[in-house]
C-alpha cells in the first residue's frame, strides 16, 4: 500500500510539473485616467491582444512553457509620475515594458528602465531624443518627429499656404515636433509669421489665436493632443480665423472631432507615422480581431504596441530566454512581418523606413490624402 501510494505521489508530482506554466510579466504605461485615457488604453488594448494571442499559440523558453502577462500602469501623462511607475514596474520584477504614450513620460522613465536593465519599446513616442541618449534597451516602432515634421512643414508650405503660424503645448513632444516643423516650412519656401505656446492642460486659447488672427496667417499648425486641438479648432472658428489648421499624430483622433464638433472640417488636416490602418499589411485583419475582443475601434497606437509587444517575445524567442539581459540585444536583430508592416529596427533602436501620411477631414472622418 505504501510503495501504491509512493508512486501515485511521484506520478502527481511529475503531471504537475509536466503542465506546470512559468509567468512572465511585461509592463505597460501610458496615461490609463485624465483627458489621454482612450490613447493610453489603446495602447494597454494592443499589448493585451498581443499576449493573450501568443498565448493561445504556446511559448516555450529555455524548456519551460511559459504564460505571459501584463502589468499595466497609469502614468498620468506626467514626467514625473512616469518615473515612478517606471521604478514601480521595474521592482515588480516585469522582464520588459511597452510605453510609453508620451516623449515627456518616456524620456525620464527611459533612463530608469536603463539602469534597471530593462528593454523598453515604445509605440507612441515620437521625440527624437527617446533613442539618442545611448540606451541600448530603448526602441519604437513609430516613426520620429524627424519624419513627422518633415512632413507637415512640407505638406503646408507646398500644399496648405505660404504662411504658417506654429503652436505646440510645451511638452517633450509637442515642442520637439514644432521645431522640426519650423525647420521643415522655412526650408520648403515657407514663412513662419509667428510661434506661440499653450499647455497640455490648456482650454481657453482665444488670446494666442487673436494675436495669430493679426498676422493672417494662410495656416496653423499645432502641435499637440487632441484634447486641446478640438476646444482650439472651435475658438478658431469663433473668431472667424478662414486658415487653415494641421497638427500631428496626437490630433489625428476621431476624438479630436467629437471635441471639434461642427468647427472641423475640409480646411483640417493631421499627419500620423505609419500607413493607415486599412493600408497596414495586417491592419484590416488586426482591426477585426481587436474590435471582436474589446468592443471599440482602434485609436491611432494599439498596431504599434501589439508590434511592440511582439518584438519583445521575438527576440525572447529567439535568445530562448525571457531574461532581459540575454534576450535584450536580440531586440535590435527581430525582423518579422507585423501588423505595421516588416518591424525591424536601425542601430539607434528606431522602426526602420518609417512612414508618415498626411489626413484630411472628410465626409466626418479622417481620409489619407498622401
Amino acid at each position: 500500500m505504501k510503495h501504491t501510494l509512493v508512486a501515485l505521489a511521484v506520478l502527481g508530482l511529475g503531471a504537475s510539473g509536466a503542465y506546470a506554466q512559468e509567468v512572465v510579466k511585461l509592463g505597460t504605461a501610458a496615461p490609463l485616467t485624465g483627458t489621454q485615457a482612450h490613447l493610453g488604453k489603446d495602447i494597454e488594448n494592443g499589448v493585451r491582444l498581443a499576449i493573450e494571442e501568443y498565448n493561445a499559440k504556446g511559448v516555450t523558453l529555455g524548456g519551460k512553457k511559459v504564460r505571459f502577462e501584463v502589468q499595466a500602469e497609469d502614468d498620468q501623462a506626467d514626467p514625473k509620475t512616469a518615473t515612478t511607475v517606471a521604478q514601480r514596474l521595474a521592482d515588480s520584477g516585469v522582464k520588459g515594458v511597452i510605453g510609453h504614450l508620451n516623449s515627456g513620460a518616456s524620456i525620464p522613465a527611459s533612463r530608469i528602465y536603463n539602469e534597471a536593465g530593462l528593454p523598453q519599446v515604445s509605440p507612441a513616442s515620437t521625440n527624437p531624443k527617446l533613442t539618442q541618449q545611448g540606451f541600448k534597451g530603448a526602441f519604437r516602432t513609430i516613426a520620429n518627429d524627424v519624419q513627422q515634421g518633415q512632413a507637415i512643414g512640407r505638406y503646408a508650405a507646398t500644399k496648405l499656404g505660404k504662411r504658417i503660424a506654429l503652436i505646440d503645448d510645451r511638452t517633450a513632444y509637442g515642442q520637439g515636433l514644432a521645431d522640426e516643423v519650423d525647420k521643415a516650412v522655412k526650408a520648403a519656401g515657407g514663412t513662419l509669421t509667428g510661434r506661440e505656446f499653450t499647455s497640455d492642460k490648456a482650454t481657453d486659447f482665444l488670446a494666442i489665436l487673436t494675436r495669430i488672427k493679426a498676422q493672417n496667417p494662410d495656416v496653423i499648425v499645432y502641435s499637440g493632443m487632441d484634447t486641446q486641438g478640438g476646444p482650439m479648432l472651435k475658438q478658431i472658428k469663433q473668431l472667424g480665423i478662414t486658415a487653415k489648421f494641421i497638427t500631428g499624430d496626437g490630433g489625428c483622433t476621431g476624438e479630436i472631432a467629437k471635441l471639434a464638433g461642427d468647427a472641423i472640417g475640409a480646411n483640417a488636416f493631421c499627419t500620423q507615422p505609419g500607413l493607415p490602418l486599412d493600408k497596414m499589411p495586417g491592419g484590416k485583419d488586426f482591426n477585426a480581431r481587436f474590435k471582436k475582443r474589446f468592443n471599440t475601434d482602434v485609436q491611432i497606437y494599439a498596431p504599434y504596441s501589439y508590434d511592440a509587444t511582439a518584438a519583445i517575445i521575438e527576440a525572447m524567442k529567439a535568445a530562448n530566454s525571457s531574461d532581459p539581459a540575454k534576450y535584450g540585444p536580440f531586440i535590435s536583430k527581430v525582423h518579422f512581418p507585423g501588423v505595421i508592416g516588416t518591424v525591424a529596427f536601425d542601430a539607434k533602436g528606431d522602426i526602420k523606413d518609417g512612414a508618415v501620411t498626411v489626413y484630411q477631414f472628410k465626409a466626418g472622418k479622417w481620409e489619407a490624402v498622401q
